[in-house]
């Protein structure tokens, strides 16, 4: 089964967290969606979000996938462990998928992920952070190897399901959008 980890900072963005969970768990992945304390988190709207479980819990296991939702002053918080720092830095190493979505991605620029890579994000998220070679792009959703980038809450529902169809194949990802009635042809 494709395992997922969504960690969750005070602050992070509701729209997107919620949607990239509920999709991907819609796909049949494993989504642990895991706080960085053992306390419920609140978004930056106050929406109350009960985690699975801590971060500390989950460290130590194995995931194919590991997304960052958005949100100004969750990304920040995000950034500022080390936790996830150290995550991101074994995933990459290991060969797997590192997502990040509207001021997420500014974490993978720290944790030196974005390096040489094509990325999107929120405009402006990026400026003034030193990235060697960095191509920063106005696309709603960005594949650049195993590190996938989209740039706000009006683009998580296309990348929530990039990413599946990056992690489970296309007929994966049909099957999910035909179940969301996005496409006219559908209906």
């Amino acid at each position: 089964m494709i395992r997922v980890l969504i960690p969750l900072a005070e602050g992070f963005e509701e729209l997107e967290a919620v949607t990239i969970i509920d999709l991907l768990r819609r796909a049949q992945f494993d989504v642990i969606a895991a706080g960085l304390t053992g306390e419920p988190v609140i978004g930056s709207r106050g929406v109350v979000i009960l985690p699975d479980t801590d971060l500390e819990s989950v460290l130590k296991q194995e995931f194919d996938l590991v997304v960052l939702p958005g949100g100004l002053s969750g990304s920040d918080n995000l950034d500022s462990d080390t936790r996830i720092h150290q995550l991101l830095g074994r995933m990459a190493a290991t060969g797997k998928y590192t997502a990040a979505i509207c001021a997420a991605p500014k974490v993978l620029a720290s944790a030196g992920l974005l390096v040489g890579k094509r990325v999107t994000g929120f405009p402006g998220v990026l400026d003034g952070m030193s990235v060697p070679d960095v191509e920063i792009c106005t696309d709603a959703v960005v594949r650049d190897g195993n590190v996938i980038t989209s740039r706000g809450p009006g683009t998580a529902m296309d990348f929530s399901l990039e990413l599946i169809e990056i992690l489970a194949g296309k007929i994966c990802r049909e099957q999910v959008e035909i179940s969301l009635q996005r496409r006219s042809e559908w209906l």
